[in-house]
């Protein structure tokens, strides 16, 4: 190649350099540069965090690989990139497993990438992420000076280093893995990345951002399944708490009886059964952030001594007339109408205010427009490194069916969906290293039928779920009872007190009917 092509490709990326543009967009373009610099069929900026690969922007491959995350160690190819300061190209006939077999864009069979080459980005002399070329032809890059990809790469790394600089990542980089770390080390809980690039997800980022700096209670809404935990999670880390703990409880799993001494504590003697003075989640959560899941299923009583340590600070334990203080951030979560509930009497109206200091409504999935395909990247990749094989990718079918579908249980739903989906595909075909999921793998209208059934008004004289009476009424009965509480608590991912609400039923009476109906 000779330094004029090479000079044309690179002098708009010189140019971007002094121009404010938005990560994205700067990293769309440098791979469009690269693309018209060195054909081939895909290009791939990927990023370094640790033992991870995670793409920040693909050019030839489908949607779904920017929500992917590959581990290095699982991905020879990779990991000889990375070992290299030079780019390194394989030979076609390479027995090493190629990531992006299968997810060449545009392409409804199942090919082999044959002809691969890539090089690490140096930042500061350390290894900052990987730019990847392949195509289909085992000979495209016969003729290809490996000179032109490392003056391309030294280009990328500065374009790299601007970004970054005008974001101000590089600096907020180290602490940010720094305060990760504390919060896996306080909470027990792995951290997982909010996926996705659609306008809804992006304006909830930035919400996230700017409450994260401040200390209000903050109430996470929105439907079953959307990931109010996962916000959460992310609003502590953005907090100046982040290395101190941050403390979840789930208001609606504990019996009535047990919730103060879980929230304030109790001493000994305070009741039945308490033979050691215990300290409650306020208290685990001092200089924290305490995470109140379901929050719209504690009892009024609890609402007001609640009510009493936001105000205030003040706590005492169960049995205690001692005041104890605690300098605890408050994020609750909750998927009622809390508003409503406030109306219909059902709630406290100051226990409500004192909450939604600042609201936070997480979008369901389908108003997430392509953030599916994302997400769902991010749920093979985890799944085929589950199952040891050399590739998990969505076929186009596959792909229209997700964004096709209504997604009722959100995120939680597809995660379930993706992760069934490819063990099904597995077990009929594990002789195959590289798995395409078909529509007909995913199955969505008879996964959700019944789900799907529950939210619509039944027709006159129809009875909502399906059953074969035998002629006995008792047995009829029972078996509509069964199946209707079965279907409820799948729809509430097994949360007896949401279930007791839809079935408009008193939670303890529902627990003896699931009894009576050997459901428990």
């Amino acid at each position: 190649m000779t330094a004029k092509p090479l000079l044309t490709a690179l002098l708009p990326l010189v140019e971007d350099l002094s121009r404010e543009l938005p990560e994205a967009e700067r990293y769309r373009r440098l791979l469009d540069a690269l693309r018209a610099l060195l054909p081939c069929d895909a290009a791939a900026l990927l990023r370094l965090e640790g033992q991870w690969l995670i793409p920040l922007a693909v050019d030839g491959l489908s949607t779904d690989t920017l929500g992917r995350r590959f581990k290095v160690d699982e991905h020879p190819r990779f990991q000889q990139l990375l070992a290299s300061p030079a780019p390194t190209r394989f030979d076609s006939r390479s027995p090493l497993p190629d990531p992006y077999d299968g997810l060449v864009d545009g392409l409804h069979e199942q090919l082999h990438v044959h002809d691969c080459m890539g090089c690490p980005l140096m930042i500061d002399e350390r290894p900052w992420g990987l730019l990847t070329l392949d195509a289909l032809d085992p000979d495209r890059f016969d003729h290809l000076e490996p000179g032109a990809l490392q003056a391309f790469a030294s280009l990328a790394a500065a374009t790299v280093t601007v970004a970054e600089r005008i974001q101000h990542l590089a600096r907020r980089a180290e602490d940010e893995h720094h305060r990760a770390e504390i919060y896996r080390q306080a909470s027990g809980q792995q951290h997982q990345p909010m996926i996705g690039q659609s306008p809804a997800l992006r304006r909830l980022q930035e919400e996230i951002e700017l409450v994260g700096h401040s200390d209000l209670t903050v109430l996470v809404t929105g439907e079953t399944g959307v990931g109010k935990e996962l916000v959460a999670q992310a609003i502590h880390r953005a907090s100046s708490r982040a290395r101190s703990p941050l403390v979840s409880i789930n208001c609606a799993a504990l019996p009535e009886n047990l919730v103060e001494s879980e929230l304030f504590g109790h001493v000994r003697g305070a009741f039945t059964g308490a033979q050691a003075d215990r300290r409650g989640k306020f208290e685990l959560a001092d200089g924290g952030t305490l995470f109140l899941d379901e929050v719209g299923e504690l009892p009024l009583t609890v609402q007001a001594k609640l009510l009493r340590v936001l105000q205030s600070g003040q706590l005492q334990r169960l049995g205690s007339d001692k005041d104890q203080s605690v300098d605890v951030r408050v994020i609750a979560a909750t998927n009622r109408n809390l508003a409503e509930e406030v109306r219909a009497g059902r709630y406290r109206a100051d226990f409500y205010h004192r909450l939604s200091v600042f609201p936070l409504h997480i979008p369901p999935l389908r108003e997430r427009e392509r953030d599916v395909l994302l997400l769902s990247g991010y749920f093979l990749e985890l799944n085929r490194s589950r199952l040891g094989l050399d590739g998990l990718h969505l076929e186009a079918d596959a792909q229209s069916a997700l964004l096709a579908y209504t997604w009722p249980g959100n995120v939680r739903e597809l995660e379930h969906l993706i992760g069934r989906s490819a063990l099904k595909a597995w077990g009929r075909r594990a002789d195959s290293r590289l798995l395409g999921l078909s529509a007909r793998d995913l199955d969505i209208e008879q996964g959700v039928d019944m789900p799907m059934a529950a939210h619509q008004s039944p027709s006159p004289g129809t009875p909502p779920l399906p059953f074969s009476p035998d002629g006995d009424l008792r047995r009829a009965t029972d078996s509509f009872q069964r199946q209707m509480i079965e279907a409820c608590l799948t729809r509430h991912d097994h949360n007896w007190a949401s279930a007791a609400r839809e079935l408009g039923m008193d939670r303890a009476n529902l627990n003896r009917m699931a009894r009576r109906l050997s459901l428990k």
